[in-house]
């Protein structure tokens, strides 16, 4: 059988010119410290070992360079895991009813949850090799990263303007052809956004996936985070300072090697543009798509996909790629009645099941404590996202509407998202001591510190797409003011808030368990709030505690997310379209 290989003019296309000289170094640059990375990542350990660490600036960079392979392993496993999920939740309703709720829990759990968990069995898989530490502290890392990317995908697919399906349906597009050609490239720039945040996110929690306890041993991996814990508990100011460069540092690599060219490839994703209208650009994409090696190389991908694809074809003709596109398995409305009855009784037994386990250490007296704690921490995060919401959704919308402004603030808005909340416990400790503060009220801004972003994220997102004929109609209609937002800005925004305001809300019960126990040196301060206790219980190794804490926690979270956030999915995807 002859495979029907493409043909290119191999002779012409692999001659390198001037571009390709300047972009090989670079690669090769790349791949030599990935190969380093890889290496130390995998050396032989024993559980127990104590790995040296120090507050040397000069052993930055080598720790700056194993956090940044953490977050580039674990953004290459959130990615596949979005578009698994993302893609069979929108597209089979029969599932999407079991995978959405499903969501809510994972999203739930915090990342010291996952960590306490998961440990065990990582390391049990590479007995004997740091790569076992290593797997956990990349799994952590994926746990801030994921539930946000499958959110900004799914509800991508889930509002794409009917307009456009109608258009695919005219063209006679297979679900597979629709797929590719519409549903993907109209959620590539949100996604895109949120895959900055989610990499932010993973620098926000670093301090916390890079310290591993297992076996009542303490493991802290080389990495930035593991440098700004030890710095924060001999309270080395300078050795703060230093950190705060390695991650602005890291932000920048990421932003000039990854985002900023992802940015602007999306562009050609946008529904329009006008002649003359500012598109934002990158000087490595700029330099890929002017060598003649790398654009050869880039087409690679794009044959062997219509390899793959032709197979198929011939051997099932009535496979996705003919299906008729639109739901693959539809279910009654009562089975959906059910599937949620189902979760309510799931939920009631499984914190009856925590509650009987966790009675003889902890007592009933406990857990009515800790439930109230659990209402304080839903006090706090309720009060900052509305606070971060009326801020953030004015600046979004202004900053979407003008390209060139987005493009220039993109890596400082990564930055503000990435900073670590630890690096601001010796300002908040040592304000709050120094003016008697009330420890429950000051301490709530790190909650937000990092989460915010996520709604400023969306929202440019968001305001980048709005069809310019839809402008142009807002113009000629005469609208200003609160009726322009109300009728315009808000409608056409309003998708993309609510996915960044559940991930924000999500973030903010992690950030949490970092923000109410603070601690400089020896000073430590503890908020009233379920944060605490689930950072105090951890530290103490006291499982039946972070049991109880983990899940209190989840059903605070997923009856915010079942009785607010997903109603407010459902009318941004039935009523608040751009159609």
């Amino acid at each position: 059988m002859r495979w029907p290989l493409p043909t290119v003019a191999v002779s012409q296309d692999l001659k390198p010119n001037s571009w390709d000289l300047a972009l090989i170094p670079v690669v090769f640059a790349v791949l030599a410290l990935l190969a380093f990375g890889a290496a130390q990542m995998s050396i032989p350990y024993d559980v127990g070992e104590p790995l040296p660490l120090s507050l040397d600036p000069a052993n930055l960079p080598y720790y700056l360079l194993r956090s940044a392979l953490r977050m580039a392993a674990a953004l290459v496993a959130s990615l596949a895991f979005t578009i698994v999920f993302a893609v069979t939740a929108a597209k089979v309703p029969a599932l999407e009813k079991v995978l959405i709720p499903i969501l809510d829990i994972l999203q739930s759990i915090p990342i010291l949850g996952f960590l306490s968990i998961t440990v065990t069995g990582f390391i049990a898989l590479f007995p004997g090799n740091l790569l076992g530490v290593e797997c956990a502290a990349i799994f952590a890392i994926f746990t801030s990263q994921a539930w946000n990317m499958a959110f900004s995908l799914y509800s991508s697919l889930k509002t794409v303007p009917n307009d456009l399906i109608e258009a695919s349906d005219m063209f006679h597009l297979s679900a597979w052809q629709r797929f590719w050609r519409l549903e993907m490239p109209w959620g590539m720039p949100g996604l895109v956004w949120n895959m900055m945040m989610s990499v932010s996110g993973g620098w926000f929690f670093v301090v916390a996936s890079e310290a591993i306890s297992v076996s009542g041993q303490n493991i802290s991996l080389p990495g930035v985070g593991s440098y700004i814990a030890l710095a924060i508990a001999e309270k080395n100011l300078a050795a703060i300072g230093w950190a705060i460069l390695g991650v602005l540092g890291g932000i920048i690599v990421y932003d000039q090697l990854i985002f900023r060219p992802l940015v602007a490839w999306t562009d050609k994703f946008k529904v329009d543009s006008l002649p003359g209208e500012q598109v934002p650009e990158s000087w490595l994409l700029t330099l890929m798509q002017r060598g003649r090696l790398f654009r050869y190389l880039a087409r690679l991908p794009a044959a062997l996909w219509e390899v793959f694809t032709g197979l198929l074809r011939r051997h099932d003709k009535e496979t996705l790629f003919h299906r008729a596109p639109g739901p693959l398995l539809t279910l009654p409305d009562w089975v959906g009645r059910a599937w949620d009855a189902v979760l309510v009784v799931v939920a009631v037994l499984g914190l009856v099941q925590v509650a009987l386990f966790v009675h003889g250490e902890v007592g009933f007296g406990e857990i009515g404590q800790v439930l109230l704690y659990g209402l304080a921490t839903t006090l706090r995060v309720v009060v900052l996202i509305t606070l971060a919401s009326l801020i953030w959704v004015p600046i979004g919308v202004w900053i979407g509407q003008r390209p060139l402004v987005a493009q220039n603030v993109q890596w400082i808005a990564q930055f503000m998202a990435a900073f670590p909340a630890n690096l601001m416990f010796p300002v908040a400790v040592i304000v709050i001591v120094r003016f008697d503060l009330d420890v429950d009220v000051w301490t709530s801004p790190l909650m937000i510190l990092g989460t915010q972003w996520y709604i400023l994220f969306n929202v440019i997102a968001g305001a980048s797409a709005i069809p310019q004929e839809m402008k142009d109609a807002a113009g000629n209609l005469g609208l200003t003011g609160w009726l322009k937002w109300k009728r315009f800005y808000i409608p056409a925004i309003f998708p993309s808030y609510v996915t960044g305001a559940i991930t924000a809300s999500g973030g903010s019960w992690n950030a949490s368990i970092v923000a109410e126990l603070v601690s400089w040196g020896d000073t430590k301060l503890e908020a009233h709030g379920l944060g605490a206790y689930i950072a105090r219980a951890t530290s103490d190794g006291d499982f039946p505690r972070i049991a109880l804490g983990i899940a209190v926690m989840c059903l605070f979270v997923m009856a915010f997310n079942r009785f607010l956030w997903r109603r407010l999915y459902m009318l941004a995807a039935e009523r608040l379209r751009l159609d």
